[in-house]
């Protein structure tokens, strides 16, 4: 039996990872949760999986209080936090919870974004498991499993590509909030879902596998795969390629990610070989449209701060785009100009990652 926190229980990666615990009585115990405002699921989520009200946080205060709140749920007792939390606010507690001890699910991509260098530390000195659950490096974990000690060549990091695969720039100029939402493969929060469509969703993960893996940023190599079977994979120096497939549903890796080193039975669909995986295509990013991704590739090169520059300056230009502020292609221009007058600075503590984040998003 392993007890675990889940932080952001309320959100996508949260009520799957309550799916698959439902499935799985008998294996795992859910003994924090915390929301950002809606208490009345969390505390409905409490009541079904028998928490304790003391270990349930909404987070909807100040960032000081939020912080506080976090990091006393992420030390709670348990064997793993699973961090579904989006944005900034995923990094203390990923901190802490290592620090704690305690074995660490991540879902939360701006932990690595911008603290990559602070957490991969932390997680050689503590000797904790950090269990990546974005569908593509669980993948990239799985490939690697058992070849730890085997070269590595590429990472080969799939992309769905999008609502607006296959268009060029001209023809998102007038691109809405609506369309921009509709994703046409994976339900996900509104954040992550723009991210999708500019493809900065796919720079970040550059940067965290980069972090994970321990691989520089031109050992990856990003595919456009609009089917989505293909999760990723792994080519090594013999030229040989090793990728993971399975129908898009995230209770796969979230599954993988809380049973680990085991598998846990999924009562759902199978991948049907003669439907869904009859007809697989990959395509080359188009980085002159999606500037993003390019950006996101030029971060990780600089290194130190910039990616926690391009990190807080994105999140604050895809809220306004979803307030109707600026537009489309706004985000991508101030953002690829904002990275660029940015001077990096090496060996970042997390107090200054914090700092750095703070004041780009006030500056931006």
């Amino acid at each position: 039996m392993k007890d675990i926190v889940i932080l952001g229980s309320t959100g996508s990666i949260g009520t799957q990872t309550l799916d698959v615990v439902r499935h799985n009585r008998d294996r795992f115990r859910v003994v924090g949760l915390t929301c950002r405002s809606h208490k009345d699921l969390m505390m409905s989520q409490a009541k079904e999986f028998g928490v304790p009200e003391e270990n349930c946080f909404v987070t909807s205060g100040t960032p000081e209080e939020t912080a506080k709140r976090l990091i006393e749920a992420a030390t709670l007792q348990c064997d793993l936090v699973v961090n579904a939390l989006m944005g900034m606010r995923g990094l203390e507690p990923t901190y802490h919870a290592l620090m704690n001890g305690t074995d660490v699910a991540l879902a939360n991509k701006e932990t690595l974004v911008a603290g990559g260098s602070v957490i991969m530390d932390l997680v050689k000195r503590t000797g904790r498991k950090l269990l990546p659950i974005d569908s593509e490096h669980s993948a990239i974990f799985q490939c690697l499993e058992g070849n730890r000690d085997r070269k590595v060549k590429k990472i080969l990091l799939t992309c769905s590509g999008g609502p607006f695969r296959g268009r060029k720039r001209s023809q998102l100029t007038t691109v809405t909030r609506e369309e921009a939402l509709k994703h046409p493969r994976w339900d996900m929060g509104a954040k992550i879902t723009i991210d999708s469509a500019t493809l900065m969703n796919k720079g970040l993960e550059v940067i965290e596998a980069k972090w994970l893996f321990d691989v520089e940023p031109e050992n990856i190599q990003v595919l456009v795969h609009p089917q989505s079977i293909v999760h990723s994979g792994v080519e090594f120096m013999d030229n040989s390629v090793l990728c993971q497939l399975g129908v898009p549903d995230m209770r796969i890796p979230i599954s993988l990610a809380l049973g680990y080193p085991e598998r846990l039975d999924n009562p759902d669909r199978e991948l049907d070989f003669f439907t869904e995986g009859s007809n697989l295509t990959f395509e080359k990013p188009d980085l002159e449209t999606f500037k993003c991704l390019g950006l996101a590739f030029f971060a990780a090169g600089e290194g130190g701060s910039s990616p926690v520059v391009m990190n807080a300056a994105n999140e604050v230009l895809v809220q306004r785009f979803l307030e109707g502020r600026i537009g489309f292609l706004e985000m991508q221009d101030k953002l690829w100009d904002t990275v660029h007058a940015h001077k990096a600075v090496k060996d970042l503590t997390l107090e200054d990652i914090l700092s750095i984040d703070k004041e780009t998003r006030e500056r931006v």
